[in-house]
């Protein structure tokens, strides 16, 4: 391969140094780093045979699974782009982004056959259908008999080069227009090299992958983790008592997780039964965390709570709220409220918060403006389609369309999506503050602001409520009133509404938009 930038050098090299050593546990299955290797370039060899070539694309629809870690080298040491979908969406979604990428053959886990199979006919330029599944399946290429068929010897397409696209990942679905995110190799290479510094990954590390790894190359993780030789344990799918579980089975060192699925860890009654102590590091992202879930957490499990920022047009990792050494002995209070921002730019980013004139906001976390980085881990592009890319890449800077702010020692703190900010009587209403707020109140689980239509301020606050099982009764009265004691007057809700659960991405984010369509009075 032209050019040394790229994660395929890390598992050859984690096999090379560690290759008896476990690097992947996946229910009942357990491989080392030698057979993590072999497969990954059986995989790679067997497509090649299919006649993947340079460039296609080879899509993967399942479950978190240890087949997947494989694609992550495989797929692209054939020269082939990795196309991970968002197990989530429906037969539409996916034809939709199958058929704009013109994906010429598909990995799919046994459960989502069905829905691939209702679209078969209309995916004209997919090729190869292959199935990860118990027993043979009409129409479908045997996984495993495509690996045993093929060769374990390592072979990376000769004329790949570092800013080739290696992975390509969809932002949206049927409700508004495809965006395909470009991943070169240099990107990809990058985002796992800062992952690993500023995390401080090491071989006795072990992560438990809680984030669905078709989420922007599980932020980095299978590229970091196996560089060091670190050894993966695989979930299917998010489940807190699982979570607990597995964490004191195999000791797990630290998980990669969005703020609803800490918030119902936290929240699991099982948590005071596990031993967790193997447990040092939370990495939490997605959305933004509230402080009262950073103290939650110092409590029940007594890990360090990493806040981090990032998008999957930067590979994704932009900010980590890593203390500076002088910020250790802060009292808890001052270190939770550090601990919950996006924190400090990670090594080869640069990240800029700009007023609407782009001058920068200035450094007194009160001033807002919109996040820009530039930097290795910024995409290539959107997949055909240029204009998108340059309204959104200017000058080498990537609009993020995230609002900030920035304290004194250069922590960012995401204060809300620009679509997010709530406009009321002329005032802004950062969304994520009164959420924060409402964390704090003793029998409220989850919670989400949305802005509400109305007729005399334009819009107001409204508050979406889950409330924690077997707590008193609650009403919207006391909720505000509670909110009226921490909040200036236009920030507290004028609206709440109780609701028995948020709906929430594939990727676990609380899904704003549709609670705004679906639920608004106006």
């Amino acid at each position: 391969m032209r050019g040394s930038a790229s994660p395929l050098r890390f598992l050859p090299t984690a096999a090379q140094l560690y290759p008896a050593k476990t690097a992947i546990v996946c229910g009942e299955k357990r491989f080392s780093y030698l057979e993590y290797h072999h497969r990954a370039n059986r995989l790679g060899n067997a497509l090649r045979q299919l006649g993947v070539g340079r460039g296609d694309r080879v899509a993967y629809l399942g479950y978190n699974c240890h087949t997947l870690l494989e694609a992550y080298y495989g797929v692209v040491q054939a020269g082939a782009v990795l196309m991970p979908l968002n197990i989530r969406l429906v037969a539409g979604d996916f034809a939709l982004m199958l058929n704009h990428a013109g994906a010429r053959t598909i990995v799919v886990h046994e459960d989502f056959i069905p829905v691939i199979d209702s679209i078969r006919d209309g995916l004209p330029a997919m090729r190869d259908y292959v199935a990860v599944s118990a027993g043979p399946v009409e129409g479908y290429l045997d996984y495993e008999d495509l690996l045993r068929a093929a060769s374990p010897e390592h072979y990376v397409d000769p004329l790949m080069r570092e800013d080739d696209v290696a992975e390509l990942f969809y932002t949206s679905g049927t409700t508004g227009k495809p965006k395909g995110v470009m991943l070169s190799h240099r990107n990809l290479y990058a985002n796992a090299v800062n992952f690993l510094l500023s995390l401080d990954l090491k071989s006795t590390d072990v992560l438990l992958h809680t984030i669905p790894l078709f989420h922007v190359n599980g932020w980095g993780t299978p590229h970091a983790l196996t560089y060091v030789g670190g050894t993966h344990v695989v979930i299917p799918r998010f489940d807190a008592r699982r979570v607990l579980e597995l964490v004191e089975r195999e000791k797990v060192s630290m998980c990669c997780m969005v703020p609803t699925m800490v918030n119902a860890l936290v929240n699991t009654p099982e948590i005071a039964s596990r031993d967790l102590a193997s447990l040092k590091k939370l990495v939490v992202g997605g959305a933004s965390s509230p402080e009262a879930l950073v103290e939650a957490v110092e409590q029940k499990i007594g890990c360090t709570y990493i806040g981090s920022y990032g998008l999957t047009e930067a590979s994704p990792v932009v900010t980590n709220s890593v203390l500076k050494e002088h910020l250790h002995n802060l009292p808890p209070a001052g270190r939770h409220r550090l601990q919950a921002k996006a924190g400090l730019p990670v090594i080869g980013v640069e990240v800029r918060v700009v007023d609407e004139n782009g001058r920068e906001v200035r450094h007194d976390g009160q001033q807002a403006g919109e996040v820009l980085v530039r930097g290795d881990t910024v995409m290539t592009g959107y997949w055909h389609d240029e204009e998108e890319t340059a309204r959104v890449v200017v000058d080498g800077w990537l609009r993020t369309g995230d609002m900030a702010t920035v304290d004194e020692e250069g922590y960012l703190k995401i204060v809300d999506r620009k679509k997010d900010i709530i406009v009321s009587g002329g005032e802004n209403i950062s969304s994520l503050e009164v959420e924060n707020v409402l964390y704090t109140h003793p029998a409220v689980l989850e919670a989400a602001v949305v802005g509400d239509p109305d007729e005399h301020w334009g819009e107001v606050a409204k508050a979406f409520v889950v409330l924690k099982p077997n707590v008193p009764p609650v009403s919207a009265q006391e909720i505000t009133d509670f909110c009226r004691t921490r909040l200036a007057g236009f920030k507290v809700p004028r609206r709440v509404e109780f609701v028995t659960a948020l709906p929430k991405s594939g990727t676990g984010k609380i899904m704003k938009s549709f609670l705004r369509n679906t639920y608004s009075t106006a």
